[in-house]
């Protein structure tokens, strides 16, 4: 009976001793392509979401803030052409002749070059091309045809507003639905890049865990260097990937929310002041018709409104002495506008039009332009901001497609190096 246990155990210790290294070499394989697949996933992901951020920063906000820059430009120019037929041939308006002329070109050449940036939007770029050049067209006769510059005027601006103006504002609404969908595919690829590495991660932690403790018991060797190595090594890539990635997404989603789309309210919001204030000039070169006063009163209830100017001139990166100087401005240019209709009513043309297109201080177009410094100093911190934004999130995810390659790249390497003497002691 003796022999017969004894037989026994030598059988059964032949049999795990046989048994052991098989054991031990699956541990190895689904350890190391554990390890390949964590080091894959996060390198690829890691680098998609590089390029998707560098997409938003490069191509997609920028693209939606030129739709609204291109929008602006648009209102102001054909504000001035309305100050150019108003001052032509009165050689004491001289210096706002001088001053519209410049800004009408100014403006001319900022919309060519928005156009340009923004001419794979299809062909409704083409159309706006188009139509800009009939705008310009009827510009020049406008200031050229002497007392007949009311009417070609007339219809410069309804080339503005029937067409340019709606297909500069389809143009935004795209660019901004295109900003919108590559915020959505980078945050959708974040968050699979966050759940692959938690996965994937907490698995080869588990995977190398459980192979060091199985070597402990089978092997009586309480520690192994090199699977000590490998785990903190791959906590060390995933806790900080992980990190990186939610860090990103945080930045990324402020950026947009108090910087980028506050900017493209405010552009949008003073594109709108600057058409109404044409129409103050407009209610002039069209002796006085109602409409342009009522359009006016429109455009100026919208701005006066909760979405308007209180709300776009807002919020937390903006002090209220800046809001308050904003509207302000705006309400006394409002007053400026008043006044002009009552001199203009009165029949005191002559007088009307000075105060509106007089550049010094206390005349209309002066206490425009102190309204728009206003504006512009807000939106010029908000682009500020989400540029910063932008570069630093591009900073945080540089050399990321790589350190996971070559971190994991040592896991991969140290996990069959840990069992190679045990390996050996089975030849």
């Amino acid at each position: 009976m003796p022999a017969v246990l004894v037989a026994t155990r030598e059988v059964a210790r032949q049999a795990a001793r046989r048994e052991t290294p098989a054991r031990l070499r699956l541990w190895v394989t689904v350890t190391v392509l554990t390890a390949i697949a964590l080091l894959a996933s996060t390198s690829v992901l890691m680098a998609r979401v590089q390029d998707q951020v560098r997409a938003i920063g490069e191509d997609a906000a920028p693209r939606a803030a030129t739709a609204a820059d291109l929008y602006f430009a648009l209102s102001d120019m054909d504000a001035q052409v309305a100050r150019l037929v108003l001052t032509t041939g009165n050689d004491s308006l001289a210096g706002s002749q001088i001053d519209a002329l410049g800004t009408y070109r100014e403006r001319g050449r900022q919309v060519d070059a928005d156009l340009q940036r923004l001419m794979g939007s299809g062909g409704i770029v083409l159309d706006l091309m188009n139509d800009l050049s009939i705008y310009r067209e009827r510009v020049w006769q406008a200031l050229t045809a002497g007392d007949g510059a009311a009417g070609y005027y007339t219809q410069a601006t309804n080339v503005l507003h029937l067409d340019l103006l709606p297909a500069a504002e389809r143009l935004r609404e795209l660019s901004e639905e295109r900003l919108d969908r590559a915020y959505e595919a980078k945050q959708a690829t974040g968050i699979g890049a966050v759940a692959s590495a938690v996965a994937l991660g907490l698995l080869l932690v588990g995977l190398l865990l459980a192979l060091q403790i199985w070597l402990a018991r089978r092997f009586r060797r309480l520690f192994n260097p090199a699977l000590i190595a490998a785990t903190v090594l791959t906590v060390a890539v995933v806790a900080p990937a992980v990190t990186v990635l939610i860090v990103q997404e945080q930045r990324l989603t402020a950026a947009r929310n108090d910087s980028l789309r506050p900017f493209l309210a405010l552009s949008s919001a003073r594109a709108v002041s600057y058409d109404a204030a044409a129409d103050t000039s407009r209610y002039l070169i069209s002796d006085n018709l109602a409409f342009y006063k009522q359009d006016f009163d429109r455009k100026s209830a919208f701005l006066d409104g909760a979405s308007g100017l209180p709300a776009a001139a807002a919020g937390r990166d903006v002090s209220p002495y800046q809001t308050d100087q904003v509207l302000t401005r705006w309400r006394a240019y409002r007053q400026a506008h008043e006044r002009i209709l009552t001199l203009a009513d009165q029949g005191r043309d002559a007088s009307a039009i000075g105060y509106l297109t007089g550049i010094r201080r206390g005349d209309a177009a002066f206490d425009f332009s102190y309204y728009d410094a206003a504006v512009a100093e807000i939106a010029a911190g908000r682009a500020d901001a989400f540029d910063d934004a932008m570069r630093t999130t591009s900073q945080l995810l540089t050399g990321w497609p790589w350190i996971p390659v070559g971190v994991l790249g040592m896991v991969v390497l140290l996990v069959p190096l840990s069992v190679r003497k045990r390996f050996a002691e089975y030849r």
